[in-house]
């Protein structure tokens, strides 16, 4: 009211404009956090294995969770894009803080390590078909498959301005670079990143297929249809990244959601498609679990520092959004030491975050394994455990 009384109750509080996006938001992050932690503990256990049996359950492990953990990640552009759309909904000054001035170039740096979990996601399933035999047929296809991801990689990375002295604008005509600048804006950016989503879940399918004869009668006609798919979707998403151009920004942003529908209905039924055509497929030997190269390893637990640290830069974005307000536009935080730290020391302060949290967990799994001695009795189940191992000719 007039005297600044809230006349609402617990409800209200909780329902708020951003609710609902932050709650699939924060959802999905949750998945990729808890399954980056299990991925950090199946690298340190493969490299720590003193057998084969124990690299083979470890190998496994870390293919399991990092399957969980791209199925939170894949979904979360999309959702990232809902939250923010919200957030512009709910406030435009807020909006234009987060994504158009003081936190922009933390935006630059989340893109970058969202590019760089994609990037990692395709360098593990590359390296995982050491694992299968036959999987030296798609070699050349996963290098098409690098080019196309570089590419789009390269304009997801490409900022819209970029950090210039007086004289550098002046030589160029303006703060935004005449040809680089075009794939600086959302429009290009959107359609990169459902590129690699396509690249990502076509990978996939290659590494299903690596060890494997399909015999189904309709394996020319099959291919033919997932090849258009994924081409028609592709063309469909790029068009409509281009058509962005030509329409106003608040028609723009409503493009994303055709190419979010494109994208995830080209994921679903291709991979339907060749889940039907490895029906009774010939299977050339078992899934050799514990052959994937260090190399691969090392990539794996790469990827889950990854998680966590785009986790912190994005949380310190979200809480510094709301500025000089314990609750925005009603509440100011009148202390002190309500300021906004600048974007070096929260880069800093985010890394070390992630350092500490890294190396904590690493010490807890140090002492987990510290000085172990089998226990009464674990001799005798040790006959029934085998029921946990992974099994040598599925991939779960």
């Amino acid at each position: 009211d007039a005297q600044g009384r809230f006349l609402g109750n617990g409800w209200h509080l909780l329902h708020s404009a951003l609710w609902n996006p932050l709650n699939v938001h924060r959802f999905l992050a949750d998945i990729m956090s808890g399954g980056a932690v299990v991925l950090a503990y199946a690298c340190y256990r493969f490299f720590r294995s003193k057998t084969e049996e124990e690299r083979a359950y470890f190998d496994w492990v870390g293919y399991i969770f990092l399957f969980v953990t791209v199925c939170a990640l894949l979904p979360m552009p999309f959702a990232g894009f809902w939250l923010m759309k919200s957030v512009y909904a709910y406030s435009q000054s807020m909006g234009m803080t987060m994504m158009g001035g003081l936190l922009t170039w933390l935006f630059v740096v989340q893109a970058l390590l969202i590019g760089a979990l994609f990037l990692g996601v395709n360098y593990y399933l590359w390296q995982s078909m050491a694992r299968l035999r036959g999987g030296e047929r798609y070699q050349s296809y996963y290098q098409v498959l690098l080019a196309v991801l570089m590419l789009a990689l390269f304009i997801w990375l490409t900022p819209h301005t970029v950090l210039m002295s007086g004289g550098e604008v002046k030589a160029m005509g303006g703060a935004q670079h005449p040809v680089v600048g075009n794939y600086g804006v959302m429009s290009a950016k959107n359609g990169a990143v459902n590129i690699m989503i396509l690249v990502t879940t076509l990978s996939f399918i290659y590494y299903r297929r690596a060890n494997r004869t399909m015999v189904v009668s309709w394996v020319k006609k099959g291919n033919i249809l997932i090849g258009a798919l994924f081409l028609l979707g592709s063309l469909n998403i790029i068009w409509l990244s281009v058509y962005g151009f030509y329409l106003p920004a608040k028609l723009r942003v409503g493009l994303s959601s055709p190419q979010a529908v494109t994208t995830l209905t080209v994921l679903v039924v291709g991979l339907v498609i060749n889940r039907m055509m490895l029906r009774g497929a010939l299977v050339h030997g078992p899934v050799q679990w514990g052959r994937i190269s260090v190399r691969g390893m090392v990539g794996l637990f790469g990827l889950a520092a990854a998680f966590s640290w785009v986790m912190g830069l994005m949380g310190y974005i979200r809480s510094s959004g709301r500025l000089a307000w314990h609750v925005t536009e009603l509440m100011a935080d009148v202390s002190p030491w309500a300021f906004t730290p600048d974007l070096a020391f929260a880069a800093k302060m985010v890394t070390l975050n992630m350092v500490v949290f890294w190396g904590a967990v690493l010490i807890l799994f140090w002492m987990c394994q510290r000085d172990q001695s089998p226990v009464m009795g674990e001799e005798l189940a040790e006959g029934n455990a085998t029921v946990l191992a992974p099994s040598s000719s599925q991939e779960a």
